[in-house]
Order: structure tokens, then sequence, then C-alpha cells
């Protein structure tokens, strides 16, 4: 693995690295590669791999996200791709700006339902600077967006930086009411949100299945809820896992901005529709935030940001 590179520079991967897996919601098999990026390209999608009929570069961006459902999907019909907020959870969370990635299914693989698989690939593809300085989107004002009772919000961090707060709230055990805090870095990352899986309620599988999807979920990679208990034999990895990987979504939803977010996130029984909501009316408020470069970065440390079930 090489050390992180400087935050002034953008990055990209080092070398091309592939991951195999199945979907959660296809249920079909899908093959990813991870290559390196030109400066300036962020993170594009290649749908059905470069030596595929089906030709079509989805630059991962808030603007090109057609569905929330349970997932984020990207670009449309034959040429899109779904539940990719775990790949880019990781791709923010270690500071990758740049990275093509193929993909020959309509699904990023869901691997064990966290983004450890991602990390461990990225890791061992490496990450490099480019001769090009990084930019960011800096808080100046606050934000918020609401549905109901949930609610979440982006604000300015003095300290600089990105700083998450997440508060989820389930009936009954074994989620019931939990909160996190976090300042992110990429050490921080790994240990605490990386390998924090998804999770669904067995009671919900038979409606999901009619709509079509989590068709591929299991206790491989999903946690599993059924009459308040756990029903992976290994339990959980955090006490309170569930809210690390509602974090984790955050980290994904939010790296949809194209560059990383300087300030503070919150919210309350949040998800992907509110995490997009949020980024939209953040990006359509001009006031609210400021593209600043290397040298303002360098006075307000940052970490790459970009955050269901």
């Amino acid at each position: 693995m090489r050390s992180r590179p400087s935050t002034n520079l953008q990055t990209t991967l080092a070398a091309a690295v592939t991951l195999e897996g199945v979907g959660a919601h296809s249920g079909r098999p899908a093959r990813i590669v991870l290559s390196p990026g030109d400066a300036g390209s962020g993170v594009v999608f290649s749908r059905g791999g470069r030596a595929s009929a089906v030709d079509a570069s989805i630059a991962a961006l808030a603007r090109n996200v057609s569905s929330t459902d349970l997932s984020v999907r990207i670009g449309a019909g034959e040429g899109s791709v779904a539940t990719i907020e775990h790949l880019m959870a990781a791709l923010n969370g270690l500071g990758v700006d740049n990275a093509v990635v193929d993909i020959d299914g309509p699904e990023v693989p869901a691997m064990d339902g966290s983004a450890a698989a991602f990390v461990a690939a990225i890791d061992e593809a490496g990450v490099v600077p480019l001769p090009a300085p990084r930019r960011a989107i800096l808080l100046r004002a606050p934000v918020r967006v609401c549905d109901g009772a949930a609610w979440a919000e982006l604000a300015p961090a003095p300290a600089g930086g990105f700083h998450m707060d997440v508060e989820i709230s389930f009936p009954g055990a074994p989620i019931g009411r939990m909160r996190r805090r976090l300042s992110l870095t990429p050490a921080r990352f790994r240990a605490e949100l990386a390998r924090a899986r998804t999770f669904g309620f067995l009671g919900d599988a038979e409606r999901l299945w009619r709509s079509g999807l989590a068709l591929g979920a299991s206790l491989d990679n999903t946690v599993v809820i059924a009459e308040e208990r756990i029903l992976n034999p290994e339990g959980l990895r955090f006490a309170d896992e569930f809210v690390r990987h509602k974090m984790l979504d955050v980290l994904g939803d939010l790296a949809l901005a194209g560059a990383p977010i300087i300030g503070a996130f919150r919210s309350y029984r949040g998800g992907h529709r509110l995490n997009l909501a949020l980024l939209e009316t953040l990006l359509a408020t001009p006031g609210a935030y400021e593209i600043v470069g290397a040298a303002e970065q360098s006075a307000r440390p940052t970490a790459r940001v970009g955050a269901g079930r």
C-alpha cells in the first residue's frame, strides 16, 4: 500500500484492480475494474466494460442520479449502474479524486455489504498524486431539507475538515435509536466506517422481491433482522453497526458533489433520497458554498466527502 499523497493535489489509482461479486438487488454477477483516471475527470463509470456492446460512460455526479430507491443509481436504461454508494464511499474515504470504473453488469457487486473489499482493492492498486490542484466545496451558510420528521443539513465547520453527526431511529430491538459523531480522516474511515454492513428486515423480503429488489441479498452481504434479533451467526461487527453503515452511505452519497466538502453534515432518520436532496439544494444555492483551491485547503484540514439501508 502506498502512502496517502498530499491533500493539495488531485489523486488517482496507481494501477488497475479487479473485483467480482453479485449485485444485492439484481442478483446478477458483475465484474468491475478500477483504473487510473485523468486529472479533473472525477469518477466515471463505464457501463458494460470497454469491450462490451453497451457504450455508456456516466460521471458519478448528482445530476446523473436516476433513482435513490434503497440504493443509488446513475444513468438510465441499459446504460445505468446501480448501488454505487459503497464503492463511492471507499474512493471518497481514501481520497481518490479520479478513477474509471469499468463494469460488465447493471449493479456494483455487494461484496460483504460494506466498503471493506473496495478499500482492500484501492490499497492493492495504490493512490498517487496528479499534477493538478485539488479543489473543494467550502460551506459558507447552512442548508437543510426535511421529509416529515426526517431531516438533513450541511453547515460551515469553523475548524475545517468534514464532520458527521448521524442519528437513526427504528422501532424496537436491536436498532432502536442510535447516534454517532465523527470527524472524518482516512484512518477513522478505515477503522470506524468501512466494515459496517448494510442491513434489512426479513419481513420486508417478499415485498422487495416482488419489486425486483434484494434478489441477491443474503446473510453473506446483509445484516438481517427478524423478530427483533439478528439472524447472522457471527452477529454484529460493531455494537452500533447500523448507524455506522448509515454514515458510510452519507459519505458515498455526498461524493456525488464531485469534490470534497469542507463542512459539517447532520441528519435524523436520513437515507439516500434525503442525502441527495440535500446535495442538490446545496449546489442550487450559490451563496451557501464557495469553490476553494489547494492554498485554502492547506489551512483547513479536509477529508473527502461524499451517506440506506
